[in-house]
């Protein structure tokens, strides 16, 4: 813009060199590097490839990264907290339009916490031990209750007119 505006007035000609980003080349090397290291030193025993737990593990991390709005944040780059109008620190944006960061993080933790909460609901039933069954029920119970109360609090200070509320407001 400025070099335009130079060449505008004066007509000097100013050329702009953008040098080219290699961050992202690094980064892919890097991984390649060390997944194809850990690879190698794992080369006579890769069984852990075939481990579902694993699998369902990163299909989870994936399904809450992707749905707290991981992606929104990488497209539009948003600021990790900002200013409330009282002077304090906002870690939940006003609007239904914005997301923070750090809201990002607080949305896939309580994510993640509701699945915990229905893995252990449905692990308990599974139990030889009944005391333990009966743990695992109330706990998961316990878990999914508070933590979508807390996500839908939090839906419900980004969209102003939503009528419902659980046990936090």
């Amino acid at each position: 813009a400025i070099a335009k505006f130079v060449h505008e007035r004066t007509d000097v000609q100013i050329r702009i060199f953008r040098p080219p980003n290699y961050s992202g080349t690094v980064a892919m090397i890097t991984l390649v590097a060390l997944v194809g290291g850990f690879l190698y030193i794992r080369r006579n025993n890769l069984e852990f490839l075939y481990n579902k737990q694993i699998w369902g593990a990163v299909a989870l991390f994936f399904c809450f990264a992707m749905i707290s709005g991981q992606m929104w944040n990488h497209i539009r780059g948003p600021p990790l907290v900002h200013k409330s109008k009282n002077g304090g620190v906002a870690y939940i944006h006003g609007s239904s339009q914005g997301q923070l960061v750090v809201e990002t993080y607080i949305i896939m933790f309580l994510n993640a916490m509701i699945v915990l909460g229905m893995v252990l609901l449905t692990e308990s039933g599974t139990q030889s031990d009944q005391k333990r069954g009966r743990i695992m029920a109330i706990a998961g119970l316990l878990l999914v209750v508070v933590f979508f109360s807390f996500l839908l609090s939090v839906f419900r200070s980004k969209a102003q007119g939503y009528p419902y509320s659980f046990l936090f407001k």
